[in-house]
């Protein structure tokens, strides 16, 4: 046996034939012991564990909880730290010294209106039309031509109406020589009966008889009323003729003022139809050196105006240019657009030189009063409240405090508006020694931007505050 083995192994160093070489592989396969897992390489630890950990923390799951409370402390921490902002930025607290504007009491005239506005209109407007049905033969005048009453504007073809005044002046004459038709028979009728009366009474009422008698009586009647239809006849046939004549004259459409073509709405040629609506061809102004100014005023102002009060006016046109006018109507009648109730007021106007035209659109300041050499103070010094004084008491809400507006606001009231209170007492404030201090005042009448001080302790040139501001607003 061990010389076997040597043999095999000596074989097998040599390289013998290759079924000796086939054995010695099915031989190893038997023999060779199984691989062992290799255990990592110290090198590469470092580079796997991180790459296992990032992967067992994305695996891991997460807390809804934790993560709910996590959110809420980030929440009040960005809170806190706004809030902190903006307790900075409002001072800590404390207020910063105000810097006061201030504008001077004023002495002089204030002039209290009310504003409205309206169309230039003139005071005379007529719409010249057609009655008649018709071709337009010719048309006389054109825009802002001036006409005198009775000029002929235009005309219409007056063929048709023509030939109905021909045929009507002959009716006319056919009927005046039925009625002389009529009167000759009378004259026979009466003849008869005056004849056979006559012979009656020469055969002692003999003859002729009674029966003829009253024939002749009623022959006679029916000619007089023959004669009274004629003329019945006549007067229609010349009714008709001066309806005929009349319609002939209308053909010709003439001016009925003294004025202005304003405008034209026809041309040779046009057919005008007036069965069921008068066209409307031209329209005339009467007199543009005198206009009217119809205005809307407002319902809560409606009470303030009165006729003949005096106003003034501006026009997109000339800007830089008064007009004057005058109330001379202000209508009870009341108009509503858009919920907005309205009282018409009419005001007239005198255009000598032509430069206001009709349609524009204008707004009108009525005086509604005057005051001479009043105090005037600025509306904004009414409007006023001082900041809160350094050694005054904040009691304002952490809220109020916070809010950028609060630091120009005391604790007092909103004062009224500034047209409240005509003759009320009000406060302004003045500066002494660098801080403001209240002046008690009576107001009067108000424009909107200045109001009258009726009483009080203000003379011209004193300086009212009217605002103020610290340096972080």
């Amino acid at each position: 046996m061990p010389a076997a083995c040597d043999g095999a192994a000596a074989a097998a160093n040599s390289g013998g034939p290759a079924r000796g070489a086939g054995q010695r592989r099915s031989d190893r396969k038997v023999v060779e012991p199984t691989k062992q897992p290799q255990s990592p390489r110290p090198s590469r630890a470092p580079t796997e564990r991180p790459n296992e950990d990032l992967h067992d923390l994305l695996a891991r799951e997460v807390d809804p909880v934790r993560l709910r409370r996590r959110r809420l402390r980030l929440a009040a921490l960005g809170g806190l730290g706004l809030l902190g902002v903006i307790w900075m930025r409002s001072g800590g607290g404390g207020e910063e010294p105000a810097l006061y504007q201030t504008e001077p009491v004023e002495k002089g005239n204030l002039v209290v209106t009310v504003s409205a506005t309206g169309t230039l209109q003139p005071t005379n407007k007529v719409e010249v039309g057609s009655e008649l049905s018709g071709i337009v033969d010719t048309v006389s005048v054109d825009f802002n031509d001036r006409v005198r009453k009775g000029q002929v504007l235009a005309k219409l073809d007056v063929s048709k109406l023509s030939a109905a005044v021909v045929q009507s002046q002959a009716q006319l004459d056919v009927n005046k020589s039925l009625r002389r038709e009529k009167e000759a028979t009378v004259a026979e009728a009466t003849a008869e009966l005056e004849r056979l009366a006559a012979v009656r009474k020469a055969s002692g009422g003999r003859l002729p008889s009674q029966h003829d008698m009253d024939v002749a009586a009623a022959t006679l009647e029916r000619a007089r009323a023959s004669v009274d239809n004629a003329a019945a006849q006549i007067e229609l046939a010349a009714a008709k003729l001066d309806v005929d004549q009349t319609n002939l004259a209308k053909a010709e459409i003439r001016a009925p003022i003294d004025g202005i073509v304003l405008s034209r709405k026809v041309e040779p040629g046009q057919t005008l139809a007036a069965s069921l609506q008068t066209p409307v061809l031209f329209t005339l102004a009467e007199d543009l050196a005198q206009m009217e100014l119809e205005v809307d005023v407002d319902e809560a102002d409606v009470g303030q105006v009165r006729d003949g009060m005096s106003a003034t006016f501006t026009v997109d046109a000339y800007s830089d240019r008064r007009f004057p006018a005058k109330i001379t109507q202000l209508r009870y009648a009341s108009e509503t657009v858009d919920n907005v109730v309205t009282y018409k007021a009419v005001l007239v106007v005198a255009n000598p030189d032509l430069a206001l035209r009709p349609g524009m659109t204008a707004t009108a300041d009525i005086v509604i009063s005057t005051v001479d050499d009043a105090v005037l103070i600025p509306n904004a010094a009414l409007r006023f409240i001082p900041p809160r004084a350094q050694d005054e008491k904040d009691d304002r809400s952490l809220l109020q405090k916070l809010m950028p507006f609060s630091r120009r606001l005391s604790a007092s009231k909103r004062p009224p508006a500034d047209g409240a209170g005509k003759g009320s007492k009000r406060s302004v404030y003045v500066l002494e020694d660098g801080r403001p201090r209240e002046v008690s005042v009576t107001i009067g009448a108000s424009d909107g931007s200045r109001t009258q001080v009726l009483s009080g302790d203000l003379r011209p040139g004193t300086q009212v505050v009217v605002d103020a501001t610290t340096k972080s607003s």
